[in-house]
């Protein structure tokens, strides 16, 4: 149903401030945390979105907070900032049903200065900036196709899967696109990474529908485990941290428009190279720009699209749109035309299955030995994280948050300002 208007704002200040009879305050910045690989900072991850959208639903439909003003504020730290600007800017596409653009310029309002872009996850210098628009953008473009939804979204499912020890693995467009951290021959624990071998991917696979596999990394394992046990299984080679080919750029496509089920793809880390040809499918298939579709699989997936890659989707966004766009017409020509044939013959139609992409050849490419890849590197980063604090139920979070104290980092007075956002 509708939410209250009128009494949602959003804050940089540089202390804590006290809630007083008519307004309430509260911040994320210690609850919500981005764990970085490199240098990056944000945007935050589904899950947290999620949980910062129930949090805020249960603000404004308390009885308690009925009459007061809620003021989400966040401090001076700019990598905060952006993240709280995005969760709070999220909530308003997705719940006040507002649009990325005024939802940014409630943001931008009054005295509030802009926002630190987010960056990638790359060892090296930041050659790409991602907006908080951009990202406001991807979640509204998201939304809109479908590809979420929170009345139905389970947390817990998405925050167990995305641990190492799970599989590594991210949903990116739901029933069509997984993302997920290469195989490896063996299950095993190396060096503190735990390391899966196909087998242990096939119950979930099954479970979910996914028919193919795409590896765009060099073999490690045997692609017969995949396909004895029924998956189909492409080999899409090329090199850890570099940009995808025209040539593979359009297998892989080919590849994900003639398969029925779900794709699952990976590289070493089922972060770059993985996120970067997915890009090129929400870009050709749902109009995506560039900074939409790296906002949305950084969401769904973090440190996604790294590098030069990022440029690459930016270079190829025009092009992937026009190609979208033919083939939309074509189809929609192809249908037309199949109609009318049904009508004036009601011949029997035989489709023709011609274009079998089983023909693709295997890259040659295979493991070379020791050389620690970025893949590799992320991958070992990744592993070493701790596990989140339990949270299972909404019942369980409910009662966490509520009890959760109010960030202490922010010190020394500060000059309010608000900016409106419903």
């Amino acid at each position: 149903g509708a939410l209250p208007h009128k009494r949602l704002y959003f804050a940089t200040l540089r202390s804590k401030p006290r809630s007083t009879a008519n307004t309430h305050y509260f911040c994320t910045d210690d609850e919500f945390v981005y764990e970085n690989f490199y240098a990056d900072f944000g945007p935050l991850n589904l899950a947290m979105l999620y949980r910062y959208c129930c949090k805020l639903n249960k603000k404004l439909k308390s009885f308690t907070l009925a009459r007061k003003r809620i003021v989400h504020y966040t401090g001076f730290d700019q990598r905060n900032r952006s993240n709280a600007a995005v969760l709070i800017g999220g909530y308003a596409v997705i719940y006040l049903k507002k649009t990325p653009e005024e939802a940014y310029r409630a943001l931008t309002s009054g005295s509030n200065s802009s926002y630190l872009p987010f960056r990638d996850a790359s060892f090296g210098n930041c050659t790409f900036n991602l907006t908080v628009l951009d990202c406001l953008q991807g979640i509204r473009k998201a939304l809109q196709h479908g590809f979420f939804d929170f009345e139905m979204f389970d947390v817990d499912e998405y925050e167990h899967y995305e641990r190492v020890e799970n599989g590594d693995l991210n949903w990116i467009v739901p029933g069509k696109f997984l993302a997920f951290s290469g195989p490896h021959p063996k299950t095993k624990i190396e060096n503190g990474y735990p390391l899966h071998a196909p087998e242990a991917y096939f119950p979930y696979f099954r479970k979910h529908n996914v028919t193919t596999v795409v590896r765009l990394n060099k073999k490690i394992y045997d692609s017969k485990r995949f396909t004895d046990a029924g998956f189909n299984h492409y080999d899409l080679f090329f090199l850890d941290g570099s940009t995808p080919s025209d040539i593979i750029t359009r297998r892989f496509l080919h590849i994900c428009e003639s398969m029925d089920g779900a794709i699952a793809v990976h590289c070493k880390a089922g972060l770059g190279r993985t996120g970067s040809l997915i890009g090129c499918y929400l870009m050709k298939h749902y109009r995506f720009t560039a900074g939409e579709a790296i906002a949305w699989i950084r969401v769904c997936r973090p440190g996604s699209v790294i590098g030069p890659q990022q440029n690459f989707l930016e270079e190829k966004q025009a092009a992937l749109w026009l190609l979208g766009d033919s083939q939309r017409s074509q189809k929609a020509k192809l249908e037309e035309r199949a109609v009318h044939h049904l009508i004036t013959t009601m011949d029997d139609l035989t489709l023709n299955s011609a274009h079998n992409s089983n023909s693709l050849h295997e890259s040659e490419a295979v493991d070379s030995g020791p050389v620690l890849t970025q893949g590799d590197k992320l991958r070992a980063l990744k592993s070493r994280r701790l596990p989140r604090p339990a949270t299972t139920g909404a019942l369980r979070y409910q009662t966490r948050t509520r009890t959760s104290s109010v960030s202490s980092v922010l010190a020394n007075r500060g000059r309010l300002s608000f900016y409106h956002l419903a």
